[in-house]
């Protein structure tokens, strides 16, 4: 059985989870602007974990394309702090 496609553009929600750093949640927004300028704050929310070591950061975007997602994934995974792109 082949795996659902997406159709584009639609609501891409991405979830971001990384090291508790002073500038990670900046970094991780400035990656994402960048590959999907629209996003605004309303777009944006955050979670520190139980014992504070890591944050989650969950952006949705409007993915245009498959080529957009994998070249954003692919930024976003080279930051230094983040240790997960779902």
């Amino acid at each position: 059985m082949e795996p659902p496609r997406i159709e584009f553009p639609c609501d891409y929600p991405i979830k971001v989870i990384g090291d508790v750093h002073e500038d990670g949640i900046a970094e991780i927004v400035t990656v994402v602007r960048r590959h999907a300028p629209e996003v605004t704050p309303d777009q944006i929310s955050t979670r520190d974990s139980k014992n504070g070591n890591f944050c989650s950061v969950r952006v949705t975007i409007v993915a245009t394309g498959e080529e957009q997602l994998r070249m954003l994934h692919e930024d976003l995974i080279a930051l230094p702090n983040v240790r997960l792109v779902l």
